[in-house]
């Protein structure tokens, strides 16, 4: 069995249940160090024959992952790259969560904007407390777009126009939009949030795990191919990189004190002010 030893993440067992605690202080952002862990955290998981449900949640009530590291972001701003050939790491990374041959399920309490909705979208189901769960992608009001899977999960999970509504609008989302969107499973009172989880959770774990990961790869047919979908997202992310209006509004958010936990709790407000005024 794998020793699951993280710095920013704790794993524990409940039988055949592992449930992941994401324990990045102040905000869980989805950095590098964050992002290792989750790495390492899949290939581990996929090889322990003994787990065959995962949860993820948070032990931040305010914030699940906040979103990823836009002070890395403009580090990497620039000249595009020449086209890759095969997916970038977090693309291929959260694609290795979801196809992985258990089922994996975030219990959403606090925010996930941006790359931390991303890596819910990745999973197979989303659970969200209501009056706590706020969703947002809010890429294209720095200048970029969802460069993690967004554009197609959202657009098979809400469709076109519900997904456009979600990108372009860059506005958060409480849980039961959310649940009409499609965007989560379901939006349930934040005392039933958990019990419901671990019921379900128990209940799918019970059954044969080959069926499962049948049953996954079965669904997964039925729905168009990801891979080149996700190669044009990669695609275009990297010219929004390339474009000196997302440099600038990135650094004026982060001007402004992103990432900072008293900011990011009114993060679409902070925002909208960091960039009035820029084109």
């Amino acid at each position: 069995m794998p020793d699951y030893n993280y710095d920013l993440l704790r794993v524990e067992r409940a039988g055949s249940v592992a449930w992941v605690i994401i324990d990045h202080p102040p905000i869980n952002l989805l950095d590098v160090r964050l992002m290792g862990e989750l790495d390492r955290l899949e290939t581990e998981l996929r090889a322990d024959d003994a787990v065959r449900v995962v949860i993820f949640e948070s032990a931040n009530p305010d914030f699940f992952l906040a979103h990823y590291d836009i002070a890395d972001l403009v580090s990497r701003c620039g000249p595009p790259p020449a086209p890759a050939v095969t997916l970038k790491r977090f693309h291929a990374m959260l694609e290795r969560y979801r196809l992985m041959p258990k089922i994996t399920i975030a219990l959403l309490e606090g925010a996930a904007r941006g790359g931390g909705s991303e890596f819910t979208l990745a999973l197979d189901m989303r659970f969200a407390a209501i009056g706590r769960a706020i969703l947002g992608q809010p890429e294209v009001a720095l200048g970029l777009i969802p460069g993690g899977g967004g554009t197609q999960h959202l657009a098979r999970l809400a469709g076109r126009a519900r997904a456009l509504e979600i990108i372009a609008g860059c506005e958060a989302f409480d849980a039961q939009t959310a649940e009409r969107y499609g965007w989560v499973n379901r939006a349930l009172p934040a005392d039933e949030l958990r019990p419901f989880v671990t019921r379900l959770a128990a209940r799918i774990a019970s059954h044969p795990p080959n069926a499962i990961a049948r049953a996954k790869l079965a669904v997964d047919a039925a729905l168009p191919q990801m891979h080149r979908g996700l190669m044009e997202e990669a695609q275009l992310f990297s010219a929004s990189l390339a474009d000196p209006v997302s440099e600038q509004r990135m650094r004026a958010y982060m001007a402004a004190g992103g990432q900072s936990r008293q900011v990011e709790l009114r993060f679409e407000e902070a925002l909208d002010v960091a960039v009035a005024g820029l084109r």
